[in-house]
């Protein structure tokens, strides 16, 4: 008897769980990178102004809801575990216990809330109409999530009424409209140069135009490509694509 040996080619699904994890960590190490650029603090509890959110809101914007959420989640558990990353150098669970705490906490449910927004914007529109989308739903995101959070953070930490804490919030929102226009123009550069960063091999997608795409279907090893199928039905490669 003769036995074949046939090459089994690599899991789309295990390559696709590979590059979703180096983005992750590549996207939490910049958030990290971020950090590390000289804060500026700002009103009476000294909250600095960093680029840190720029970051959080391009995680979402790039690799959508629960990508860019684990990247956020994985910089600050980093930083809960005692490693330097937070604004100033600063690292521990002791950072709960500032003024800063309500801001950091926000960080995944913020980029978690971006990349929804995200995801649906790059399915429905292109060009001025994406890019203003994305600044939209970065902003209200932040408004809605990072900025009420912050608030409440500050109020309890640094013993400030709530209104008070308020009033100290409004200096960070100069910034931070800057930061999300920038952070909506990157992602639109990103998308613009790998349109497929967002897309799940087997889902379907919007095309350009409008029209629905399916991602070409790759044939499996040992299945036949040319002549009669075995199965009496067309050889399509259906099933072969991880979800």
């Amino acid at each position: 008897m003769t036995h074949t040996i046939t090459d089994t080619p690599a899991s789309p699904l295990r390559s696709s769980r590979a590059g979703d994890i180096a983005l992750i960590a590549v996207f939490a190490a910049l958030l990290a990178a971020l950090a590390m650029l000289p804060p500026i603090p700002v009103g009476p509890a000294g909250v600095p102004i960093t680029l840190q959110t720029f970051g959080v809101a391009l995680c979402g914007l790039v690799l959508g809801p629960w990508r860019g959420a684990a990247a956020a989640l994985l910089y600050v558990s980093l930083g809960l575990l005692g490693l330097p990353i937070f604004s100033g150098l600063r690292g521990g669970i002791g950072v709960l216990a500032g003024p800063s705490a309500g801001y950091i906490l926000s960080f995944t449910l913020y980029a978690l809330a971006v990349g929804f927004i995200a995801r649906w914007a790059i399915r429905r529109f292109r060009g001025t109409a994406l890019a203003a989308a994305l600044f939209a739903g970065s902003l209200g995101a932040s408004i809605l999530l990072n900025h009420p959070l912050g608030i409440l953070g500050m109020s309890i930490n640094a013993d400030l009424p709530l209104g008070v804490a308020f009033v100290a919030d409004l200096a960070y929102w100069p910034g931070d409209v800057l930061k999300n226009i920038l952070a909506a123009s990157v992602a639109l550069l990103i998308h613009r140069a790998f349109p497929d960063i967002l897309r799940r091999r087997g889902v379907r997608t919007v095309a350009p135009h409008g029209q629905q795409a399916r991602p070409a279907a790759p044939v499996t090893a040992g299945q036949p490509t040319t002549g009669r199928p075995t199965t009496g039905r067309p050889t399509t490669g259906e099933g072969s694509a991880g979800r």
